[in-house]
């Protein structure tokens, strides 16, 4: 006999359906305001239909650009309504304990140690499958699935080539989508693409250094050039997301240690083709653009500040105060020596991954002192933001005396801010957190420090603190450029 969908009837021998999916098909998994949503924001996990005081498992699944899965857990019990909700209820056991809204998004861990979560390319989401399963029977009660893009509606990237430089442009609504890039000379021109204007005109080194204005009325918009140690995509595009033109470049290109020497000169080239993208006013003046940077990629960062014109606001994140690892010259000769590493100072550790933290020279040692970056002697505002149980290096150490050199100079021109039990890896909020993984530089996995929930704390804050000083220094009417 046919059965019509959703009839339920009983056979001689018991029930012909199964008591618990009925119960499966009553929980519902609600992810809040949406599904979807950008990177850097937060959502709410609601789980409604359980059991009186129901044992639940909440999962989630995702996997990175390198096709490595990550996973995490969490045990929640359900209250009298048979509700949970990550926002108030406390997790008895998984990945982490206690209330952690986000919790099973930044505690996500593959199966092998020493993995980073690899999600750099700005054009696709990062996928997160969450699931609800009975604690008895470890079924599959409800699922969803949550895209968590890096890119917002009405954000632009053009890929960039230019000369030296490659790397990713990112503008916000209100700009023009896309833009040649050419080193030209000549008298300055106007161009006019779609509902934008680009105004160009040469600067000192021949290269055009042009202007953009949306007629759409949004904007002018503040620029910032992201500086990562290795290519990624990840940080510009939600910067972008928040209103700033920003160019991402890799400060090496190269991860098998065959780098003998960098040139600033490259940098430099870096901005000069970055100033085709800022904000047009009445007339050109001599203000600059911000960089934001991390790591390896800070001492570059401090170094154009010292050496290059026109750059306004760094952001130095978990750097060194000093040139490390490899020769920096500029203009075809050499300003500072590297500071290197001592491997006799590495340490092993149980889980096989190093620690390195007081492996690298110290810049303030005896005939050490040519590898430090004359910052005192730069014009840009800096942020300083040192992770307390950074096992990369002594980043706390590395803030503390340049603020220190800096106020021997009688600067001004500084914000530091310290972040206790937070690690190396500080990056925009709700990504998984990473304890160690493969050094960039080197070729053996080290431990990047931090507490887990200290961690996410201090990138949430970190991320709004970055945005604020961007906005404050690189007001629109300032960004221009003599390069």
């Amino acid at each position: 006999m046919a059965l019509e969908q959703g009839c339920q009837t009983q056979s001689q021998n018991g029930p012909l359906f199964d008591p618990s999916e009925e119960m499966s098909s009553q929980v519902r998994l609600r992810l809040l305001p949406r599904a979807t949503c950008l990177y850097d924001e937060p959502i709410q996990l609601k789980v409604a239909g359980l059991r009186w005081k129901q044992v639940v498992t909440m999962r989630a699944t995702s996997t990175d650009e390198r096709g490595v899965v990550f996973r995490s857990s969490a045990t929640y019990r359900a209250d009298g309504g048979g509700e949970v909700d990550l926002n108030r209820d406390p997790s008895l056991s998984g990945s982490y304990v206690g209330v952690e809204p986000m919790g099973l998004l930044q505690s996500l861990k593959a199966d092998t140690l020493h993995k980073y979560f690899y999600k750099n390319k700005a054009l696709s989401p990062h996928i997160v499958k969450f699931s609800v399963h009975d604690e008895e029977k470890d079924g599959i009660l409800a699922e969803e699935t949550n895209e968590r893009f890096l890119m917002g509606e009405g954000v632009s990237r053009v890929s960039v080539k230019e000369g030296n430089i490659r790397g990713a442009l990112f503008t916000p609504p209100g700009t023009v989508g896309s833009f040649p890039l050419c080193q030209i000379g000549g008298e300055a021109c106007q161009i006019r693409v779609g509902e934008s204007r680009m105004y160009r005109q040469r600067n000192e080194m021949g290269i055009v250094a042009a202007f953009c204005h949306s007629d759409t009325g949004e904007g002018p918009f503040p620029a910032v050039l992201d500086l990562n140690t290795f290519m990624s995509e990840k940080r510009a595009c939600l910067l972008a997301n928040k209103g700033f033109v920003v160019l991402a470049i890799a400060a090496l290109n190269d991860r098998s240690g065959n780098i003998k020497e960098i040139h600033l000169d490259h940098f430099k080239e870096a901005l000069c083709v970055f100033i085709t993208f800022l904000c047009v006013i009445s007339q050109v003046g001599s203000k600059g653009v911000g960089i934001i940077s991390r790591s390896k990629g800070a001492d570059i960062a401090l170094s154009l500040a010292a050496f290059v014109p026109g750059v306004k606001a760094v952001v130095w994140i978990n750097g060194s105060s000093a040139n490390v690892g490899i020769p920096l010259y500029y203009k075809k000769r050499q300003i500072l020596s590297p500071l290197m590493l001592d491997f006799s100072k590495v340490i092993p550790t149980e889980s096989g991954a190093n620690l390195i933290k007081h492996a690298l020279e110290n810049p303030l040692a005896e005939g050490k002192t040519g590898t430090l970056i004359p910052i005192e002697r730069a014009s840009a505002r800096f942020l300083f933001a040192a992770a307390e149980d950074d096992l990369n290096w002594d980043s706390k150490a590395y803030m503390e005396e340049m603020v220190k050199r800096l106020k021997r100079h009688g600067k001004e021109n500084f914000e530091s801010v310290l972040y206790p039990k937070a690690g190396h890896l500080l990056e925009p909020p709700y990504g998984p957190f990473c304890p160690s993984a493969l050094h960039g530089m080197l070729n053996f996995s080290v431990v990047w420090g931090g507490e887990p929930k200290a961690h996410a704390a201090a990138e949430f804050h970190l991320w709004k603190k970055i945005q604020e000083f961007l906005t404050t220094h690189l007001s629109c009417g300032d960004v221009q450029a003599n390069l």
